[in-house]
């Protein structure tokens, strides 16, 4: 039986999924017995599609590529009507992040959730500001609220507290968890300065044309909150996280740093202390003999403080077109494997 997928969102992480599992679709059908018809499309861009039986996903993908408005199975349902009314057991929600608010995306995820249909998302808004309400309605409905995407890309964060670390309690969490700052940190550090880096960063697509969200730490933020919740059992908000960016490191700050062999990374921070969980975002001169401190360019970088395992630290691509669709794909292969999809 085939797996019917929605997607919320075709830009860069919807058209990644795709690529993943046309690319991917003899393996996962023969090691894990995955088939999959992607049935639904919801895209301001490009319009909204539906077909029960599956979407043209060829002539979609060339269409969006081009630029182009979808020109096949469209309808006049509008995104959340969509999300309920259409056939798909997992609706993907990957559109933009509002950490203010959640967006459009907590709309998104209430219809499916209360419709039976499981939430697979690399959308922080909905885990970062209102994941016990989604929770609960997964639970409520017997469905799943997958949030891996959500911090470090394809990087396995949650599945690995939640798989390989299991039985381990961890009382402490520090990272690299914005590959924009990480980058820059890295390239000031050979000797260019704030303004310089952060145009270079622009032009190569690393940091937005308004940077506040990297480069003042929100985003890391955002995934601090998720962090603190989900794998140390908190319930804090984004506001508890105190939060201070990189945007004050000077040439200066790297020169001292370097005087101590160390050098600076924006550090996102989860810790116990005396019963109670909190969260930080701020840079911090890390020692050359700390894993993290070697972890340079966009790459983004987690050590988790474990009573069993002591200090486990784990490396990877905190962004991309491939490696948030393979989280994607890892929380739909998750939900097939838990025997609660189709």
């Amino acid at each position: 039986m085939k797996n019917k997928l929605a997607l919320i969102g075709f830009g860069t992480v919807g058209k990644g999924l795709c690529e993943i599992l046309k690319m991917k679709q003899a393996y996962l059908n023969k090691k894990y017995g995955f088939d999959y018809s992607i049935v639904a499309v919801a895209d301001f861009a490009y319009g909204n599609v539906y077909n029960p039986d599956g979407l043209d996903i060829d002539l979609m993908m060339k269409e969006a590529n081009a630029k182009k408005k979808f020109t096949k199975d469209l309808t006049n349902l509008d995104t959340v009507s969509l999300i309920k009314t259409c056939n798909a057991d997992v609706v993907c929600e990957l559109t933009y992040t509002d950490l203010t608010t959640g967006g459009a995306a907590i709309d998104h995820c209430k219809a499916a959730l209360s419709n039976g249909k499981h939430i697979v998302t690399s959308n922080k808004g909905p885990a970062a500001l209102y994941y016990p309400e989604m929770k609960k309605l997964a639970d409520d409905n017997g469905v799943k609220f997958m949030i891996e995407g959500t911090v470090v890309a394809g990087t396995p964060i949650i599945n690995l507290t939640d798989g390989p670390l299991a039985g381990c309690e961890i009382s402490k969490i520090r990272g690299i968890l914005n590959g924009t700052t990480n980058y820059m940190l890295t390239e000031m550090e050979k000797g260019m300065d704030y303004a310089e880096v952060l145009k270079i960063a622009q032009e190569l697509g690393y940091a937005e044309a308004d940077p506040t969200g990297d480069v003042e730490g929100y985003d890391a933020r955002g995934k601090v909150t998720i962090l603190a919740n989900i794998v140390m059992g908190a319930s804090i908000k984004i506001s508890d996280v105190s939060c201070k960016g990189i945007t004050k490191i000077s040439k200066a700050d790297i020169a001292a740093a370097k005087s101590k062999n160390a050098r600076w990374k924006l550090i996102g921070s989860v810790e116990r202390k005396d019963g109670k969980v909190f969260g930080s975002v701020a840079p911090e001169m890390i020692d050359l003999s700390h894993p993290l401190a070697g972890v340079m360019g966009a790459t983004n970088a987690l050590t988790f403080t474990t009573d069993l395992m002591g200090d486990v630290t784990i490396v990877g691509p905190g962004a991309g077109k491939i490696q948030t669709g393979f989280a994607i794909l890892t929380d739909i292969l998750a939900i097939l494997r838990s025997g609660k999809c189709c």
